[in-house]
């Protein structure tokens, strides 16, 4: 029997939008993308003509066919919208950062718990290929005991970016911290839970009239584990170093250059075409180490595919009944609480305990 699929509105069609959900959604078989919020323009339409564009929150929720709703807007708006999703009994994928505050995070995940309908974050970097790569090797123990993982996502940039909101201070949720911190922070808390202790330094480097930070150094301390996570991120790195760096008892991992689905997706390949998600074999990452006694390997590790269709097709599954949510609430409050802490220890210049 043909499942009945899941009728989607997005709410705003700027980048994340544009580039990544509705192509995302549009390719689906899960999925039909049936509306898109764009106060003034029509932009969606040249796109995806079958769409109706409506002009507002209010009129989109009031389509009675749409099931879910795509929050793709200013972090600040993230809470009152999610607020009048679910209380509208409509499905709701919140783009990251989640919420400003833990405190609005636990009382999202709370309504959607109280109204019974699932609410996700849009957290798609768990499905980099790098970091699926991480994942499957330390699955298979190749490195022994991991003590360090470093996590660096850093690009060169001196001059802040015309109309980018995310650099502006007087935003709540601008800065490096909420929008890479995010994602790096959820891809260690998906590998090792909470942390026992947060240690950071977060700062504006780069001394823009905004005030936002553009630069964070965050050690997640597990010392129950014998493990700590390195988290940066900066915007005066114009020679990258690794994009990982994975230290184990037997030996270590490397790898180089981002994920590649977001540039793909910018150049309109779509999870249906083959090569979609697939890297370079120039960029694959380098493992070090002695994988049994005496038999010490270096070489290069084939880097998983990126699979960020498998975000929606987990999100569609939860909405049949058919599996749990991969990616919920209550994990994103953790990574906002992470977040907060990050800075009020980089203000005290103390380690926090989570």
């Amino acid at each position: 029997m043909l499942k009945r699929k899941i009728k989607v509105g997005v709410v705003a069609f700027g980048m994340s939008a544009r580039v990544i959900h509705c192509p995302l959604i549009a390719s689906n078989n899960n999925y039909e993308l049936v509306a898109v919020v764009e106060r003034h323009a029509e932009k969606s339409k040249a796109a995806y003509p079958q769409v109706q564009v409506v002009r507002d929150l209010d009129t989109l929720l009031a389509i009675d066919a749409i099931d879910l709703v795509v929050i793709t807007t200013p972090n600040d708006t993230h809470v009152s919208y999610a607020q009048k999703v679910l209380t509208s009994g409509k499905h709701c994928i919140v783009e990251k950062p989640f919420t400003v505050t833990e405190q609005e995070a636990r009382s999202l995940a709370l309504l959607a718990s109280e109204t019974g309908k699932v609410l996700s974050v849009f957290q798609n970097r768990r499905w980099d290929g790098d970091f699926l790569t991480v994942k499957k090797i330390l699955a298979e123990d190749i490195l022994g005991h991991v003590v360090e993982i470093e996590s660096r996502y850093e690009r060169f940039r001196s001059s802040k970016k015309d109309n980018a909101w995310r650099e502006q201070e007087e935003f709540p949720g601008s800065g490096i911290l909420y929008d890479l911190g995010s994602h790096l922070f959820d891809q260690i808390v998906d590998l090792y839970g909470t942390p026992d202790y947060v240690t950071a330094t977060v700062r504006n480097e780069r001394q823009l009239k905004s005030n936002s930070d553009d630069s964070f150094l965050v050690v997640l301390d597990y010392p129950s584990k014998n493990f700590k996570a390195i988290c940066r991120a900066g915007m005066l790195v114009r020679d990258p170093p690794p994009r990982f760096t994975v230290l184990g008892t037997c030996g270590s991992f490397k790898k180089y250059g981002l994920d590649i689905q977001e540039e793909q997706l910018k150049q309109e390949l779509t999870p249906l075409d083959p090569a979609y998600g697939k890297d370079n074999s120039a960029r694959f990452g380098t493992l070090d180490a002695e994988i049994r006694p005496g038999l010490h390997v270096r070489g290069a590790v084939t880097t998983v595919d990126g699979t960020y269709q498998a975000y929606y097709d987990n999100v569609a599954a939860a909405i049949y009944g058919e599996a749990s949510l991969i990616v919920t609430a209550d994990q994103a409050a953790d990574v906002i609480r992470i977040i907060e802490l990050a800075k009020q220890s980089s203000n005290e210049r103390r380690s926090l305990p989570f």
